[in-house]
């Protein structure tokens, strides 16, 4: 077979071999090459040119043998369009060295080891190293460092621990103060409330708040900001439930700081009728828990000389052997219908919050039946804070939480909640709190580990009403990032955490908000030198 094309390009002819000529003529359209169609093509040339040359340049650097551009090139793209990875450049070796377990042990008492970088590096430079030696002087000088940065974590949290759970002296020295007062000053013994307003404790027609908390600095706070910034302070009513060591001091202060026209009482458990009557469960779970800890932590030194838990591990341990998860007053919201059982609603306070709005708005909620108005924590701007679900408090690899939660579902926070008492009293969400409390226990707390939030989520799971954010901003006590810009922006501010505002290791940037709410120039502040 034989080809003709015409010297105009316009007929190509085609002869079979066989000798009977046939003429197969195809008509090509005359077209004329443009100078804009040039330009692409030299620019695309270009580009490809370059591609070309700095995959072959990279790769020739890279490589420990030379190669012309086109290996080059192939060697780089064959791989990557076959699907197939490129050979590692790292001797097996040094693998084989760097997984190798290093026993701690073998570190101690060496000083031949390099302590930092720089140091690392001039060893490697003034020595001949192959590679096994290199990984091997490299895995010390990491290994080395993991322990001390560990060490020096578990340390801080160890302190932390130490300056969150001890009383401040300063705490120390107003309470005895007030209780000294208490006992020779009549007017620190007042009645709370006056025996004309009575009557508004029982009535539904007020808003009633309880503050359940044995910090009398606190709970100052808690009241000074809740009536400070309600536009009628004369309808609030401020139940304050303390234990019976802290009752003398909490009634002298309140009774020689009067917050006229707001209504306020202090009552002890003791003085309650309900807590007199009988075995009360929180009561007896608390004691099962005091003994189970004791068994099953054993102090802060043994949760310290773990060496297989990590730092956050040993963390939330110490955190379990805080006073505040072993303290009636952080479980005493359970029994709210039968401590109040002429209220229908009430808004519960925790006495580290600080009130920065009016709160009599919250009794126009429709909580649709619910008992329990609270903010939810898992979603918000930040990530830190509100990202919050049931898998953050239980522990799903236990199968009875598995079987009855869903990991994923939404988390509320305690510490500002509208309660509808009357709701609640048609439930059976105290029993069901008590029955998987005394679940953990049998289970040497293995459902949960520390606090009331966990057994708080399972008992009203399904009673909860979902209010706005604004109402409860979190994360005050742990999150070092919270701008005080954000936190003047909130009705309700919480300092949930271990650096409670009226600690020394409270953040500096937040301590004012709260602060602001103490009276420097009262005798008992300055008596005991407790800085505002």
């Amino acid at each position: 077979m034989q080809l003709h094309i015409s010297p105009s390009l316009r007929h190509v002819t085609v002869l079979p071999g066989n000798g009977v000529r046939e003429f197969i003529k195809v008509k090509v359209r005359a077209r004329r090459v443009s100078y804009r169609m040039l330009f692409y093509s030299l620019l695309f040339f270009t580009f490809l040119l370059r591609f070309v040359f700095l995959l072959s340049t990279a790769d020739t650097i890279d490589a420990e043998t030379k190669c012309s551009t086109l290996g080059c090139l192939g060697k780089r793209l064959g791989p990557r369009i076959l699907g197939r990875r490129l050979d590692s450049a790292v001797p097996e070796v040094m693998y084989q060295v760097l997984e190798q377990p290093l026993d701690n042990d073998e570190l101690k008492g060496r000083d031949d080891i390099p302590q930092t970088l720089e140091e690392f590096m001039d060893e490697v430079k003034n020595s001949i190293f192959d590679a096994k030696a290199f990984a091997l002087k490299l895995r010390e000088m990491v290994t080395l460092l993991e322990q001390r940065t560990r060490n020096a974590k578990i340390q801080e949290y160890l302190y932390r621990h130490v300056a969150s759970s001890s009383i401040p002296k300063q705490l120390l020295c107003l309470a005895l103060r007030l209780a000294h007062e208490h006992s020779t000053n009549a007017a620190a013994r007042r009645q709370l409330p006056l025996p004309e307003l009575v009557p508004a404790l029982v009535d539904n027609s007020y808003f009633h708040f309880v503050l359940a908390s044995d910090n009398v600095l606190a709970a100052s706070v808690v009241a000074n900001s809740l009536f400070q910034n309600a536009l009628r302070p004369e309808k609030f009513v401020l139940h304050i439930i303390t234990d019976r060591k802290t009752y003398s001091p909490m009634q002298g202060w309140f009774s020689l700081h009067p917050l006229s026209p707001a209504i306020i009482e202090v009552k002890a458990l003791h003085h309650f009728d309900w807590f007199a009557k009988g075995k009360v469960p929180v009561l007896e779970a608390m004691e099962k828990d005091l003994r189970v800890r004791s068994r099953f932590r054993g102090g802060s030194s043994a949760i310290v000389e773990s060496n297989t838990d990590k730092p956050h591990i040993i963390a939330a341990k110490l955190q379990t052997l805080g006073p505040k998860y072993n303290s009636v007053m952080n479980h005493i919201r359970i029994h709210l219908p039968e401590l109040f059982p002429s209220l229908n609603k009430v808004v519960f306070l925790d006495d580290d919050i600080v009130v920065q709005t009016d709160l009599s708005p919250l009794w126009d909620i429709d909580m649709n039946g619910k008992v329990n108005g609270a903010v939810e924590t898992c979603r918000g701007q930040d990530k830190f804070v509100m990202s919050k679900r049931l898998k953050n408090y239980l522990n799903f690899s236990h199968p009875l939480i598995a079987k009855n939660f869903n990991p994923n579902e939404c988390a509320w926070a305690y510490g500002m909640n509208i309660f509808d008492l009357e709701a609640w009293r048609k439930t059976n969400i105290s029993i069901t709190y008590h029955h998987w409390v005394e679940e953990n226990l049998k289970s040497c707390l293995s459902l949960w580990q520390l606090g009331t939030l966990p057994p708080g989520l399972i008992a009203f799971h399904g009673h909860v009403h979902v209010i706005d954010p604004f109402w409860h901003m979190l994360g005050l006590g742990y999150q070092e990032n919270t701008s005080l810009a954000d936190a003047e922006t909130a009705g309700v501010i919480h300092f949930n955490g271990r650096a409670k505002p009226w600690l020394d290791i409270a953040f500096p940037q937040l301590r004012p908000l709260w602060a602001k709410y103490i009276n420097s120039s009262d005798k008992f502040i300055t008596g005991c030198h407790i800085r505002t």
